[in-house]
């Protein structure tokens, strides 16, 4: 069919097309003796990773962060041990925004952050534009609405009140240059306060990414199964 992966069975197409024709040249090849392999693909994918690491993730006696750190390692040893052909790209955002190594992450706090969730998408992007991989996308962790952005002359503009219209929209525009370059976003949200939910619909509606409401105890179950589901498709 169109636009499905031509994994020809070269032998048996061959054989299909002597018996009709019989032995002889040219063998003229018809629609019906095509015969391809029935098996799964396995497409290759690129992750970024992004991780909040502002200080509402240890707010109010939770601690969201360790939880997520954990995931985040979970998610590495699953890519290196069942997903060979994968990359994984760690990406922390706060007040700005920097790539870790994954063996660095277990040294990692969260600190007196805002969340600079633009500097992480642009991060992001520039990341995943070094993978050739068929799949890209961004896997983000995070229990507080965009409060930051840094500014064109370096200076980072911050405000944690509400929804702030110049942060949100700017933080917009990178979710609609993923989406041109066909990055999905997927959001995984420790919290379900008024604002992260009305940005989170936003990201989602112009990206056709998910999001998932979860707990720290639930995100690597959510966030595992999430990852496994969308790496396989049947190929007929």
């Amino acid at each position: 069919e169109y636009g499905d992966t031509l994994n020809l069975d070269v032998g048996e197409t061959l054989f299909s097309a002597l018996r009709r024709e019989g032995v002889g040249l040219p063998l003229n090849l018809e629609y019906q003796d095509l015969h391809v392999h029935q098996s799964e693909y396995q497409s290759s994918c690129a992750t970024v990773l992004m991780l909040d690491c502002s200080h509402s993730m240890i707010l109010y006696g939770e601690d969201r962060f360790t939880p997520a750190k954990k995931v985040a390692l979970a998610l590495a040893h699953l890519i290196r041990t069942q997903y060979p052909g994968d990359t994984l790209r760690l990406v922390l955002f706060h007040d700005s925004a920097e790539e870790v190594r994954i063996g660095d992450l277990a040294r990692v706090e969260v600190g007196p952050y805002y969340t600079n969730t633009r500097d992480g998408l642009i991060l992001a992007q520039r990341l995943l534009q070094q993978e050739n991989k068929d799949m890209k996308q961004i896997v983000m962790i995070t229990d507080g609405k965009p409060s930051c952005l840094t500014l064109e002359d370096g200076r980072v503009y911050r405000n944690a009140f509400g929804l702030d219209p110049l942060v949100i929209s700017r933080t917009l525009e990178e979710v609609g240059r993923c989406k041109k370059q066909g990055i999905l976003i997927n959001t995984f949200m420790l919290a379900s306060d008024y604002g992260l939910v009305q940005f989170v619909q936003k990201v989602t509606e112009l990206c056709r990414g998910k999001a998932y409401f979860t707990t720290p105890v639930n995100l690597g179950q959510y966030l595992l199964m999430d990852y496994m589901n969308r790496k396989t498709r049947s190929i007929h």
